[in-house]
């Protein structure tokens, strides 16, 4: 890859963050953070904003979602965001599907201009999990996405196939299953956190932990993370060892 696109991408993405920035920033007052009331106000006019016109809206975040993990951002911010403006069935639904696209397009970017790369950087680290994804690619990487990517930071869990080849329609559907159960306890948190939000007139922690809506996708969050372990030490224990 020339050294002039390296620039231009690099200047793409740090402009892209930097408008992403200035927008929090210009519509968010820095000094009302510590008062719970600008939290309901701001709730308040997402709910009417969001309201206005669903489908569009949804549009938008679907198309900012798959840029966002395209350039290496995070997954879980955006799961929680999808939660609380369109709740915890369309959120999951819509997070699920932009970010497997995103996925996908930054693995086909990775694959096209990054490839010597990134075999240069992860290979060595993750060699011992290659052999085991290229026995069954589409059922080793389900797996992979369901247990969360083994702690691998999100933006280097979709870089990884590039290591093995893997086909792009296996990459897309095995990510779109695996996080499903995932995506669906983060949207449904987002979604419990504006309930709370919405009902309550004071902030506290205690009854925030025991709202309904928070503290059973907390549950199902443990109880997702025990299986993971459970999953990961049955498919992938060898490959450590």
């Amino acid at each position: 890859m020339s050294k002039n696109l390296k620039i231009f991408l690099g200047f793409f993405y740090i402009l892209i963050l930097l408008l992403f920035l200035y927008f929090i920033f210009t519509n968010i007052q820095i000094n009302r953070l510590g008062d719970f009331s600008y939290y309901k106000e701001l709730q308040m006019r997402l709910n009417v904003y969001i309201s206005a016109n669903k489908i569009i809206n949804l549009v938008y975040f679907f198309i900012f979602a798959i840029i966002w993990v395209a350039l290496l951002g995070f997954g879980s911010p955006i799961l929680i965001i999808s939660g609380i403006l369109f709740g915890q069935w369309i959120g999951t639904f819509v997070s699920v599907i932009s970010i497997s696209l995103g996925a996908l397009l930054l693995y086909s970017i990775g694959n096209f201009f990054f490839r010597d790369l990134v075999i240069e950087i992860l290979e060595k680290r993750f060699k011992k999990y290659i052999s085991l994804f290229q026995k069954n690619e589409f059922y080793y990487f389900f797996i992979y996405r369901f247990v969360g990517g083994l702690g691998v930071p999100f933006g280097l869990q979709n870089l990884i196939p590039i290591l093995f080849g893997m086909k792009k329609i296996n990459y897309f559907f095995s990510s779109l299953l695996g996080f499903i159960p995932g995506f669906f306890v983060f949207n449904t948190i987002g979604s419990g956190l504006n309930v709370y939000i919405e009902k309550s007139n004071k902030f506290s922690f205690i009854e925030l932990i025991f709202t309904p809506e928070i503290y059973l996708p907390i549950l199902m969050f443990s109880s997702l993370m025990i299986l993971s372990l459970i999953i990961k030490r049955k498919f992938f224990g060898n490959a450590n060892k």
